[in-house]
């Protein structure tokens, strides 16, 4: 309802902005779509699929990210130049968490590509192979989820302090229509994120489509539940304290990888 009264609104530009800033909100909602297409449903094989699609995706939501913070750096406005910064740090240690859980997947399968790890039985074998621990690699690409979509502890989309938005604030000046883009964008990314830690809390792989839809549905809205029940809980962190809270990821991970491939010597 919000997305379309936004699109029947106009959008408002300021004198200072360019056409970067216009750029935006488009590209970062064609990389969250675009990223999408390689993802796998309940299991079933994306759309697009190769050989070493996983690190594309990931520079594709990058690109997504760079042209939303070029926007916000366009506007010339000190409050968005620090939400933009601050988006940028944080990014850095998320990416490294999942960079580090990509070599452990790797190393468990021999393969780059979301479909392998996945779709069919291939979430199942990493359990199988990996066992236990990869429950904290579920834990860390949680606190991922929460961090890259500015959930509560790392960022309240809800609050009206400036100096203590991070998103928000990159988006101030976006309205109309190209606010809509950003707006359907973070639901895309959300849902892709929603998507692979539910198919990793729920690897089975039911013969019947319809089963295998509810399942995947259910996985998703129990994530759902999941952010909402967070941020029902926890206050948002303190700045200072929001990159230890996301380099725990980082160390989550670090240590399966380590303990894995370890026993799997």
């Amino acid at each position: 309802y919000t997305v379309i009264k936004l699109f029947q609104k106009s959008s408002v530009y300021s004198t200072s902005t360019t056409f970067i800033f216009r750029m935006g909100p488009v590209i970062s909602l064609c990389a969250s779509a675009m990223a999408l297409m390689f993802l796998p449903i309940a299991g079933y094989r994306p759309v697009l699929s190769f050989h070493g699609d996983i690190i594309f995706i990931l520079y594709l939501l990058g690109l997504g990210r760079f042209f939303t913070i070029a926007a916000a750096m366009d506007t010339a406005s000190p409050f968005e130049g620090m939400g933009a910064a601050r988006e940028a740090y944080f990014s850095i240690i998320c990416e490294a968490t999942i960079f580090m859980i990509l070599i452990l997947f790797f190393k468990l399968t021999g393969k780059l590509s979301l479909a392998a790890y996945f779709s069919g039985s291939g979430t199942l074998d990493l359990w199988e192979t990996a066992g236990s621990p990869l429950l904290f690699v579920v834990i860390a690409f949680f606190i991922v989820l929460l961090a890259e979509n500015a959930r509560v502890p790392v960022d309240d989309p809800a609050t009206h302090l400036e100096l203590t938005m991070i998103h928000e604030v990159m988006v101030l000046d976006h309205s109309g229509p190209d606010f809509g883009f950003i707006e359907i964008g973070v639901f895309c990314k959300l849902f892709f994120y929603s998507a692979i830690v539910s198919r990793l809390i729920a690897p089975f792989n039911p013969s019947h489509p319809v089963l295998n839809g509810g399942v995947f549905i259910a996985s998703i809205l129990l994530i759902y539940v999941a952010v909402g029940i967070t941020e029902s809980v926890i206050a948002r962190y303190k700045m200072d304290k929001v990159p230890k809270f996301i380099l725990t990821s980082f160390v989550l991970a670090f240590f399966t990888t380590i303990i894995t491939l370890e026993f799997l010597k």
